[in-house]
């Protein structure tokens, strides 16, 4: 990648960067192994609206510093940091919604492909946060880590949803049910991640992917594309997808993008699609919702 600029972003517990029309956000509390804290979920959700909302940006990697991706919920404090969220009152989802489900359900409705470049130990919240994301690739020293059970919790950041979907329902179990810590070999052969790494050549695989999925497409088409294929892992049969394939086609069959894409074919040039993301999606976005 080249050029690029404001490597941290503004952030405390993120670096954030664009280049090459590629957003890369590091998870950036290296002392503490990038634990999560309260301050990094706030930034997560500020970041994915900068990267939505800006065009020059087709794609987004997230990685860590130093020697880990995310070692989970700082838990430093000890045990508060759950007791805190329950109390004697009866619960109140507006109270005390899990934070996690809340930063994967915002990158869930992401308009940008989002990969993970899992470069290190990545537990709990560390490996439910990628969940959402549409590809994991990982270093060869990553770890991963469905360790709820170990602590006497129950999985969180709506893993309960994505994790069966992504591997299926025995391997989400095998691992959720015993809590043990895997290796990036395991999490290849379970479909966890798409591909591994040595170490130094993780972050270069992630941004040729993330070239790759979008250098020649139109970027409405993708954030479109996304949309539907993640609503559908919950349709109930083929005809729900039947309905927003023709919903989808029928917004962006007269489109501008699409002329672009059919004389760009004919005239054998590289297309120039004119449709913007942050100004031309939302129209059609909530007309789906």
């Amino acid at each position: 990648m080249t050029g690029g600029a404001d490597p941290a972003g503004g952030y405390e517990t993120l670096r954030y960067a664009v280049a090459d029309g590629i957003a890369t956000v590091t998870l950036h509390r290296p002392d503490r192994l990038n634990a999560f804290v309260d301050r990094m979920g706030d930034e997560l959700m500020h970041v994915a609206d900068r990267f939505d909302g800006d065009d020059d940006v087709r794609a987004v990697v997230f990685t860590g510093s130093g020697r880990a991706y995310c070692a989970g919920a700082d838990l430093a404090g000890g045990g508060e940091i759950f007791e805190r969220h329950g109390g004697d009152a009866g619960f109140d989802m507006e109270r005390f919604a899990d934070y996690g489900g809340t930063i994967t359900r915002r990158f869930f409705d992401a308009r940008k492909p989002l990969i993970a470049a899992v470069n290190g130990p990545a537990v709990g919240l560390g490996v439910t946060m990628t969940l959402p994301m549409d590809i994991r690739l990982a270093a060869e020293s990553a770890r991963f880590g469905f360790v709820f059970a170990r602590r006497g919790l129950v999985p969180e950041a709506c893993s309960s949803w994505f994790l069966p979907r992504l591997v299926g329902i025995a391997q989400a179990a095998e691992w959720t049910y015993s809590g043990r810590v895997f290796d990036a070999a395991e999490a290849l052969r379970g479909g966890l991640v798409r591909s591994v790494h040595p170490d130094a050549e993780l972050l270069p695989a992630a941004y040729r992917l993330a070239a790759e999925l979008t250098e020649h497409s139109a970027p409405v088409a993708v954030a479109l594309t996304r949309h539907m294929m993640w609503t559908m892992l919950g349709a109930a049969s083929p005809a729900e997808a039947h309905l927003l394939d023709s919903r989808g086609i029928y917004h962006l069959g007269t489109s501008r993008d699409a002329k672009e894409g059919v004389a760009a074919f004919v005239e054998k040039r590289e297309a120039r699609f004119p449709l913007r993301v942050s100004g031309d999606v939302p129209a059609v976005f909530d007309d789906w919702s």
